[in-house]
């Protein structure tokens, strides 16, 4: 197994030496990139270099980001051939000393991407940090359905092969959450293991992270794949994931040996159906889930049925809402964009497509739950009653 290790550093001259000789105890493969470091960086690096002439150090003039660091230390690290890359924060935070349990745990788990678990309950660190690290894990099991403690920590090690074919979009601090969450959608195992941190009193810390600023952008990537997740991820997966004794199994768990009545199957079915037409993009199933639960009807049927907005049948949907829009407003199914588009014409198309939308959602949610009705009642065996 070859693995390096990488240090994006910006400004951490202080530091910086003390951790490249730490690594440097564990392994020669060190990369370190320098984002536009101001400060006696480049003068340490060319001294670290003339002691000894292994260090391999990526260097442009302005600041790019901690992401953007990271990533043409990733690139570099596949073209030198390496398998897995552990990434290391140069601000002394962390213990290089913790390197060896990256490996015993990769070793035992091949093509893991494993991250430190730091003990957060340390002095120094601040409320904003441990607020922003409960955050990120929040969102981080929201989107993956993993549960990890730690995934604000730069002390991690990436498997090489699953990440080489992966295009990344962002550059500062959020690209450890988005490399993280896109490699669990991409059917990496994710672990941790514990690792030792160090926190300087706050007169003394070096950090560029702001929280505001930085804060904002990790939670604005979140909405991107809480999207992308709603919209694509989930719906493919549960495509791929389906296979003919998965279907047998839900059907009869859920439709033929359920002791729900046929009017409660189809009306559960029709109302999931209506929801996932209904023109409330991105509540349709929490709102379908809630009422429901209300309702008493099947919230798994609801569910199922409210995937019909899968992202192949969107611009159908789309379509027949707006064009079922038209025949009742009495507007015709063309977008009536027609010359300058003004505030009123964009108005009347909005109206006519939600118009549309639930007068649509409706009639269809009432036709399916017909089909259903009269399809189990011709199907769906009668319980047998057992005389004493």
């Amino acid at each position: 197994m070859r693995y390096c290790v990488i240090i994006p550093t910006y400004n951490n001259d202080s530091t910086l030496e003390k951790v490249i000789n730490g690594v440097r105890e564990f392994t020669e493969n060190i990369i370190v990139v320098n984002d536009g470091s101001t400060d006696r960086t480049a003068q340490i690096l060319s001294n670290v270099i003339l002691v000894n002439g292994s260090l391999k150090v990526i260097a442009y003039q302005v600041n790019r980001g901690k992401g953007y660091a990271i990533r043409q230390g990733l690139d570099l690290a596949i073209k030198e051939g390496y398998d897995y890359v552990i990434t290391i924060d140069s601000d002394g935070q962390h213990d290089p000393a913790d390197i060896p349990s990256f490996i015993a745990a990769v070793e035992n788990s091949p093509d893991s991407l494993i991250t430190g678990d730091r003990n957060l309950g340390v002095k120094n660190i601040s409320r904003g940090s441990r607020f922003a690290n409960k955050f990120s894990n929040f969102w981080f099991r929201f989107l993956t359905g993993i549960k990890l403690n730690d995934t604000q920590t730069g002390f991690r090690l990436y498997p090489l092969g699953p990440l080489k074919s992966m295009r990344f979009f962002t550059v500062k601090y959020e690209f450890e959450t988005e490399i993280l969450i896109r490699a669990a959608w991409k059917g990496i195992k994710i672990s941790s293991v514990p690792v030792r941190v160090y926190y300087p009193p706050a007169e003394e810390r070096v950090s560029h992270y702001r929280f505001f600023r930085d804060f904002a952008r990790i939670s604005l990537l979140n909405t991107c794949l809480v999207l992308a997740a709603v919209f694509y991820i989930i719906p493919f997966s549960s495509l791929r994931n389906l296979n003919k004794e998965k279907i047998k199994e839900f059907v009869n768990k859920h439709i033929l040996l359920t002791r729900e009545t046929n009017l409660k199957i189809s009306l559960a079915i029709a109302f999931g159906i209506f929801m996932g037409i209904v023109p409330i993009w991105g509540f349709q199933l929490v709102t379908a889930l809630a009422l429901a639960h209300i309702f008493r009807l099947s919230k798994f049927l609801v569910a199922v049925a409210a995937n019909i907005s899968i992202p192949p049948m969107i611009p159908l949907i789309l379509y027949l809402s707006y064009a079922t829009g038209g025949i009742v407003l009495g507007t015709g199914s063309r977008i009536s964009f027609s010359g300058e588009i003004t505030l009123k014409t964009f108005e009347n198309n909005l109206l006519q497509y939600i118009t549309g939308a639930f007068i649509f959602a409706a009639v269809f949610a009432a036709f399916a739950g017909l089909v259903s009705f009269v399809v189990l009642k011709l199907v769906r065996r009668k319980p047998v009653i057992l005389s004493m």
